[in-house]
């Protein structure tokens, strides 16, 4: 699907609607710095919080906005699969060259559960998908044997982000589907040197929404296998990772683009604004990055 980074964009919003102008200038400065691809309506997008008619005209304007100078991936995962689906065919007849599917969070279901909710994914729409395993959040874990399962039974599965946090877990999930037709990725900023460095194609990213071109250059020493390098850049942005991570994404990342003047950091509720003590731990580490 890509190679290098991806950027999970947030979803700025005004307090009646989303904010399509803080779209377009949050979108333009990511493919200013380089970025590979661009997801829309990930779990950094806050998706729970928007409405159909709101998605489907956001994924309109995503795909018109980009003009096709990168890979637009939508987000469609549901923890029903009926509804995950429709999302599908919605964002297929909306130009997206991509999508990314989230494990059906809240019902808890088992390994064969995630199969049968993957294989409805492949055979409802002829565009490629990328996995998603975050547990922290869905409840629901990828397991390396079903990563193989997946890999072997649906060649349209052409991804799977990883963000357990596990790295014995993605070490063999690494493991069993190396040669496959599904690429690793890393779905966590702070373990992008290591899972890079077991073989994973680039990283899906939350602080690339703040700082695209040094993300890129953090995955782009990773792929050259320059170690020294890449040590170096995740080293240096780990205060960042920190911060941003520091309340519930995506609050300090709306923050942060507030600060950076793309957009306001209004989220939805249940999201609340970021506390005060740590807003000014995020905006001290943007200016000791230089970003202010």
């Amino acid at each position: 699907m890509f190679r290098g980074t991806a950027t999970a964009l947030i979803t700025p919003f005004t307090q009646d609607g989303i904010d399509y102008e803080g779209v377009e200038k949050l979108t333009e400065y990511q493919i200013d710095g380089g970025i590979d691809a661009l997801l829309y309506l990930g779990t950094t997008g806050e998706p729970p919080t928007i409405t159909d008619s709101e998605r489907e005209e956001l994924m309109r304007f995503a795909v018109k906005t980009v003009r096709g100078r990168v890979p637009v991936i939508i987000g469609a995962g549901s923890n029903g699969t009926a509804a995950m689906v429709e999302s599908c065919k919605r964002a297929e007849r909306a130009g997206a060259d991509a999508l990314l599917i989230v494990t059906p969070y809240y019902n808890k279901c088992t390994q064969e559960g995630v199969i049968k909710h993957y294989e409805a994914a492949v055979s409802c729409t002829g565009l490629p998908i990328i996995a998603y395993n975050v547990p922290g959040r869905t409840g629901v874990n990828i397991l390396p044997a079903t990563a193989r399962a997946l890999a072997e039974r649906f060649p349209a599965i052409v991804g799977l982000k990883e963000a357990s946090g596990n790295m014995s877990q993605i070490l063999e999930t690494a493991r069993l589907i190396e040669g496959s037709g599904m690429k690793l990725y890393s779905g966590d900023d702070g373990l992008c040197l290591p899972i890079l460095a077991a073989g994973a194609e680039g990283l899906i990213s939350v602080a690339s929404n703040v700082i695209p071109a040094g993300m890129c250059e953090l995955v782009s020493a990773c792929l050259d296998g320059d170690l020294a390098k890449a040590r170096e850049l995740q080293f240096k942005f780990a205060p960042l990772f920190s911060a941003l991570f520091s309340e519930v994404n995506p609050i300090p990342a709306k923050k942060a683009c507030s600060l950076l003047g793309i957009c306001a950091d209004t989220v939805r509720l249940p999201l609340t604004t970021m506390s005060e003590d740590k807003a000014a731990t995020l905006k001290n580490v943007m200016r000791q990055l230089n970003l202010l």
